[in-house]
């Protein structure tokens, strides 16, 4: 565990130097403790793959002041008792909708059946939430069927659409421009205005993609 000054107002706390199950179980640990402390002046606390980001209210904290309570404080050799939760997620992994299907098939040398089927079969955990809110990074793809980003990107992914990254995944919450592979696209709604961070993923969550046909994607409110 190491603590850098991100700013003025915030510090990042580092678990690892590279992305694996270990870091990412640190920093789910590390996440729900600092949560779970309720510690008032704290403004943002965001995860990502090997760290997490918190911004605080200068006027309760300095940096050094901060770092010693949560050193203090945290413990990661904890066991936590929780149960897994796994959203399960329908996609259609139709041409009219994955935009780029025929071009890893292409280069995978793979059909669109196994691609829909690699894709489909494993469970992804929650790594970090951003570029938008709800925008959920899922890893890892297999490698059979990971595909580097496009080297230019579509000024429009639709809202829905299901996407591949390199060894990531995920779902684009609403329309924004994306250099992401599109492979299938959702009407699951990924946003819930009840909660805080407006989105149904939480980092720690598990993620599970099921194919299904156009007829059933359109009945549940699906747009081509």
């Amino acid at each position: 565990m190491r603590f850098n000054i991100a700013s003025v107002d915030s510090l990042i706390i580092y678990f690892g130097d590279s992305i694996s199950e270990e870091t990412s179980a640190k920093v789910k640990k590390a996440y729900n403790s600092i949560k779970a402390l309720n510690l008032e002046g704290l403004i943002e606390i965001i995860p990502s793959y090997t760290s997490i980001f918190i911004s605080f209210d200068i006027f309760k904290y300095e940096y050094e002041s901060l770092k010693i309570l949560l050193e203090n404080s945290l413990n990661l050799n904890i066991k936590e008792n929780f149960e897994e939760k796994i959203i399960s997620i329908d996609v259609y992994y139709g041409l009219e909708v994955g935009l780029d299907l025929k071009k890893i098939s292409f280069e995978k040398k793979l059909s669109i059946e196994e691609i829909i089927q690699i894709h489909s079969s494993k469970i992804y955990d929650v790594y970090a939430i951003g570029f938008l809110p709800a925008f959920a990074y899922l890893a890892s793809v297999d490698e059979k069927i990971a595909t580097s980003r496009l080297k230019t990107p579509r000024n429009q992914i639709a809202k829905g659409s299901v996407a591949i990254a390199d060894t990531q995944t995920a779902v684009y919450p609403q329309n924004s421009p994306g250099g992401w592979n599109i492979i299938g696209k959702t009407a699951f709604e990924l946003f819930d205005k009840k909660l805080g961070n407006l989105s149904i993923f939480e980092v720690g969550n598990r993620v599970k993609f099921n194919s299904i046909s156009k007829e059933e994607f359109l009945s549940q409110g699906g747009i081509l």
